[in-house]
């Protein structure tokens, strides 16, 4: 006899919350006794978040809910920036396997429940995101931890068994439930890894002992070298901290040619490595290919899934916003899948950008 399914997922697109919200319930089929949800809606939905909450409660039976508002969603069923809409996944999980938390709700290890993995969302105008989620990681074994940025053009709803802004929240699981996460960076290194030498806050004179500007325009070309504007907008940096494969993406935003330095947004450390990078279409789609092969060979079999990716790539790095999901549906099928359109992407101990993380639920 097959094994009965332990997640669903919905998607839907409406201007209206309440037809978005009907929609999704009529393709949801939760499983029996589904215990948890991820709910994720377009910005347009914020001010009747908490009566769209409260009616997936009143509509599925399922008490906990984690989320938040996006900038466009991701769903099995398609995925799309600037619309108004619904993404959803729920799930039947082990009684006490997971933890709703937030600045309201703590997470702790009372009642013997011990966090092994988490999924969590922030609120891009809280200070110092890259230190909670790096606090966050600290809390579990191998820093299994992914996420996401919301987003929100009048201000970002967070969700976490009740609505509010600012911090972070989610849901934690204890080692009755596993999932395996991976990312694309959808980037390639221009030249070899470089040692940042003097640095000032977010200013780089030195790399490799050279001035910064200097190793910066032998990077990028002599064509880019003449016109640093255009070079700013191509190439990027990578900022290594342990993994050489997955540093953190930041832009470029200054040049002072008479001091020969650099300005990124984010503060290097002395001695750390970097890599300048150049982001396009065809180097994404290689290396989304690339990581879909790599997470189908540590979990050919996943029972969900949940896809966060940068609101900086969709149709800008892609044919179309559903491009990415329809890459993993050629691997992985139409297994239940939900997610979102991120202003910043967690993958373990780091907040990345113009990644794509995708979490299997195994």
């Amino acid at each position: 006899m097959p094994t009965p399914p332990r997640f669903a997922s919905a998607f839907a697109l409406a201007s209206d919350w309440r037809d978005a919200l009907a929609a999704c319930l009529e393709r949801l089929h939760p499983p029996r006794g589904a215990n948890l949800g991820f709910v994720y809606w377009s910005d347009y939905f914020n001010r009747e978040a908490d009566s769209l909450v409260q009616r997936l409660r009143q509509r599925t039976g399922i008490q906990h809910w984690v989320g938040g508002s996006t900038l466009g969603l991701l769903g099995r069923e398609g995925a799309q920036m600037e619309a108004p809409g619904l993404s959803l996944l729920v799930a039947r999980l082990p009684e006490n396997s997971f933890r709703v938390f937030s600045g309201r709700q703590p997470l702790n290890r009372a009642h013997g429940f011990s966090p092994e993995m988490a999924v969590i969302h922030a609120d891009p105008a809280t200070p110092d995101v890259p230190g909670l989620v790096r606090d966050m990681a600290g809390k579990l074994p191998a820093a299994h931890l992914t996420g996401g940025l919301m987003g929100g053009r009048n201000g970002t709803v967070l969700y976490a068994d009740a609505c509010f802004s600012g911090g972070l929240c989610g849901v934690a699981f204890n080692s009755s439930v596993r999932f395996i996460s991976d990312l694309s960076q959808a980037c390639r290194p221009i030249g070899p890894p470089h040692e940042i030498g003097t640095v000032d806050e977010n200013l780089l004179s030195k790399l490799d002992g050279r001035p910064a500007l200097t190793v910066y325009r032998d990077a990028v070309g002599p064509a880019l070298a003449i016109n640093l504007q255009r070079a700013v907008d191509d190439v990027m940096v990578g900022l290594v901290h342990d993994d050489p494969a997955r540093y953190v993406v930041r832009h470029v935003i200054g040049v002072d040619s008479p001091g020969g330095r650099i300005a990124i947004n984010d503060l290097p450390e002395e001695g750390q490595k970097m890599l300048f990078v150049r982001r396009d279409a065809d180097t994404a789609t290689y290396d989304l290919q690339r990581m879909l092969e790599r997470i189908l060979a540590r979990c050919p079999h996943p029972q969900a899934a949940l896809y966060i990716s940068c609101a900086g790539r969709g149709s800008q790095l892609f044919k179309r916003d559903d491009s990415e999901i329809e890459a993993i549906q050629s691997v992985f099928g139409g297994i239940p899948l939900a997610g979102f359109f991120a202003g910043g992407e967690i993958l373990a101990s780091e907040l990345y950008a113009y990644t794509g993380v995708l979490t299997l639920f195994t």
